[in-house]
């Protein structure tokens, strides 16, 4: 349970990020790079589009990673199928050692 729960919290940190890299992106070249353009900066605006492009992608592939991930760590209910393994006992039990089912194709006849 700790591991779902975990990886949930992954999820929704990465959704959020992906969200705030996505809102500060301006596909017509505006954004917080535009923020970038009149000054001089070791990352300009060429720069800085770059880097939230890849963050972008980055982040968008950890989503898909972490949410296939679920797969392996989504709690299961063990408690119905040790009942399902009871039922059967309980049946193979209660049938006869030597009981043999009639083949399908005898039909049983009707009392009246």
């Amino acid at each position: 349970m700790g591991a779902y729960i975990f990886v949930s919290v992954l999820i929704l940190i990465v959704c959020v990020l992906l969200g705030l890299v996505v809102l500060v992106q301006n596909s017509k070249g505006g954004g917080l790079s535009s923020t970038f353009a009149g000054q001089n900066q070791y990352m300009g605006v060429r720069k800085t589009a770059d880097f939230l492009e890849k963050a972008t992608w980055t982040l968008a592939i950890v989503l898909l990673v972490l949410s296939l991930s679920t797969i392996f760590v989504i709690p299961r209910n063990v408690t119905e199928s040790r009942q399902d393994s009871e039922l059967q006992k309980m049946i193979q039990e209660s049938e006869p050692a030597n009981y043999q089912a009639p083949p399908p194709s005898e039909q049983i006849p009707e009392t009246e």
